[in-house]
């Protein structure tokens, strides 16, 4: 079959229905592109037009709906993503992830920017897609089968997958999916598929090829991007070290999730640090393509070479469990990603079980520190075996069941990531108000605060702005879909940022924070997109569309009944300080998230104004 190109987009998505087993092409207008862009966007907007509020989670009017971004398929750094939007089991509300790896690019090589999927297969089934060819596989030889050996049964050379294991099956409700050595992980999605007895989906290559609109012009902002990747301090300490290069700044603010968030650090805590990591376990890259940080690393663990686990690994399934060894914290790792559960749910379930046994609201045999009690635990809850029933449902709900609401960190259902708001109140204010809960890369301020430096950590002042800034920008990248961690190089690197000392940007941030964000230059972005699709954007039409897309999250989630009472922090943050802070900090959450309200054109109850959606033409 000859090879077609596709210029940027083909404004195509592939829908189908399970149930009927049909499947049908919705066109993406391109006024819908500008507005809502791809990735995430574009997702939400679809969920939006076609999802009723309230339904269940896991019944059949659940869609899923999996969307890439404009980059998808070409060569820019750090392209290789895809988003996923859904109704999460684990939330109530609206679930996305966003994951590294081949899907993405693989889907779009068959000629569909997207795919929606509804209803509810009658057996265990696995999706064959081939250009405009579905196939409907009888999956009943896969099910019960974990993810390493469903990828066995199934993938072959030029195949990509999407893949569940027993944990979505059996509805846990933080099941992950499996795209390659990467997991859409947050929010349940697994348990989602596992409700509509989808095990697999399986992209074929297609016989279109990704070129830019402008190729010329992509290929110079290309250059320019890679160069500042190149040049920026965090990238190569990603590129070094993987993301366990957050673990020594973290550690060293004292904000390290240490047995279910009571202390911020520990004197074993060097060795889940990025450095030890490399030098005990010989690790090597193992990345996305196309990508120019190089941040997935694989190392020798267990006498086996298997993914280094990332920082949110290192810290939940880690430190806040007790454990500071990281071939315990591999071994746990493995044991999640072969039966499908997000790892950072999965710990701040367990921290929770821990402490609520140590308190006698439960009855469990689970301790911080007990290596061989924490693999049982996690194999029990992929397999709903003994307690490990109530567990799967999660830290809010066995919380809601047993009692020990303050010590249950999660927010809006969603357990937390592994920064302790107390080292950086910004963040605080960023779990609390993160849409689809207490989620770190909503707006992750305490890059600002701790990692780079630029801001005060314990001040609420400004944090309102910066909040809602970086909440329309990684809005609109999740919408591009190119990677978070780009943020760095491509805005820190420009020059009026590199020539500026950093004294000098410290003073903007903490004193004239409007004009400091003024002089963010995020401009690369939006001339990517323009490049690749024939769409031009402005800066502030990039970050417009940003804005849009977050504020329609917010409106579906109030559309669910999430009011102000919900954007708040577990009691643990607001009125305890951790056990070894010196400064006994607690987060101020109260004036922070007022500022935030009248910021973001909310009314008291955290819905957003009708004025608000009126500019942001959101009907």
């Amino acid at each position: 079959m000859p090879v077609k190109e596709i210029k940027g987009v083909l404004n195509r998505v592939l829908e189908i229905d399970l149930s009927l087993k049909t499947v049908s092409t919705v066109l993406i207008s391109r006024q819908l592109r500008r507005m809502y862009l791809g990735g995430k966007g574009l997702g939400l907007k679809l969920l939006y037009d076609r999802l009723k509020p309230g339904i269940d989670p896991l019944g059949d009017q659940n869609l899923i709906i999996l969307t890439t971004g404009v980059l998808a398929g070409t060569n820019a750094p750090c392209s290789g993503r895809f988003h996923a939007v859904f109704k999460s089991p684990l939330t109530n509300i609206i679930g996305s992830s966003s994951c590294g790896g081949s899907f993405g690019r693989k889907l779009k090589s068959n000629g569909w920017d997207g795919l929606i999927l509804r209803g509810k297969s009658d057996n265990p089934t696995a999706l064959y897609i081939h250009n405009d060819k579905v196939d409907f596989s009888d999956g009943t030889n896969l099910w019960g089968k974990d993810i390493l050996a469903t990828r066995e049964a199934i993938e072959q050379k030029n195949h990509e997958t999407l893949l569940i294991g027993p944990a979505g099956e059996n509805l846990v409700r933080f099941a992950s999916v499996a795209s390659g050595h990467r997991y859409l992980g947050r929010g349940g999605l697994g348990a989602v598929m596992g409700s509509k007895n989808l095990k697999a989906i399986v992209a074929l290559k297609g016989q279109y090829k990704v070129v830019p609109f402008f190729n010329d012009r992509f290929n110079k902002i290309k250059t320019k991007a890679n160069t500042y990747i190149n040049r920026n301090h965090i990238s190569l300490l990603n590129r070094q070290f993987g993301t366990a290069s957050n673990a020594a700044p973290i550690i060293k603010n004292n904000m390290l999730p240490v047995n279910n968030f009571t202390c911020g650090s520990h004197p074993k805590a060097i060795n889940i640090t990025g450095r030890k990591i490399k030098e005990h376990h010989n690790t090597r890259y193992h990345t996305c393509k196309p990508c120019s940080i190089l941040c997935g690393h694989k190392g020798w663990f267990n006498d086996k070479e298997v993914s280094v686990p990332e920082y949110e690994t290192l810290a939940l399934l880690g430190s806040n469990l007790g454990v500071f060894d990281p071939n315990d914290i591999s071994r746990f790792n493995e044991i999640c990603n072969q039966k499908g559960m997000d790892t950072i749910s999965a710990g701040g379930t367990l921290a929770w079980v821990m402490e609520a046994a140590q308190k006698g609201l439960v009855k469990a045999d689970l301790e911080f520190g007990s290596v061989e009690k924490i693999a049982k635990a996690l194999e029990n809850i992929a397999d709903l075996e003994g307690f490990g029933r109530q567990m799967a449902m999660g830290s809010r709900a066995l919380s809601n069941k047993f009692g020990g609401k303050e010590f249950a960190i999660q927010v809006k259902g969603l357990e937390m990531a592994g920064y302790d708001p107390r080292g950086a109140y910004g963040q605080g204010l960023g779990y609390a108000v993160a849409n689809r809960g207490a989620c770190h890369l909503s707006s992750f301020p305490v890059g600002f605060e701790n990692i780079l430096g630029f801001l005060e950590p314990d001040t609420i002042r400004s944090k309102h702005l910066f909040v809602k800034f970086f909440e329309n920008l990684y809005a609109a990248i999740n919408s591009l879909d190119i990677c978070h961690f780009t943020g760095y190089g491509l805005t820190l690197e420009t020059p009026l940022s590199r020539m500026t000392p950093h004294f000098v940007l410290c003073f903007l941030m903490q004193n004239i924070p409007k004009l400091a964000l003024a002089l963010i230059d995020f401009s690369l972005y939006p001339e990517f997109f323009s490049a690749a699709c024939d769409i031009d954007l402005s800066s502030k039409q990039f970050l417009m569309a940003g804005e849009r897309i977050h504020i329609l999250e917010r409106l579906m989630n109030t559309n669910e009944g999430i009011r102000k009472a919900d954007d708040t922090l577990p009691v643990r943050f607001i009125l305890e300080s951790q056990k070894d802070d010196p400064k006994k900090r607690r987060v101020p959450l109260e004036p922070m998230l007022n500022k935030y309200y009248a910021l973001r054109g909310y009314d008291k109850d955290g819905i957003p104004g009708q004025a608000l959606l009126k500019k942001l033409e959101i009907k």
